[in-house]
């Protein structure tokens, strides 16, 4: 179930993850469901990983951010 738009992300991506951190995550979840024969978990996971070594929660407010 590859993304088309960052908008049919999961409510809970859309509400926390800035617009920078979903473009992220629907491109790379798109990439690995093709790489890993449709894959969902794996998708999921390599997405993750990815938006992790661009964005990380900010230990005072909660929200992701941007890395340094």
């Amino acid at each position: 179930m590859p993304y088309d738009d960052i908008r049919e992300l999961p409510e809970s991506m859309r509400d926390n993850l800035p617009k920078g951190a979903q473009e992220i995550y629907k491109s790379v979840f798109n990439s690995a469901w093709e790489e890993y024969d449709q894959d969902e978990e794996r998708a999921h996971r390599v997405a993750w990983a990815a938006v992790k070594n661009s964005y990380e929660k900010d230990e005072d407010s909660g929200r992701w951010v941007k890395k340094g």
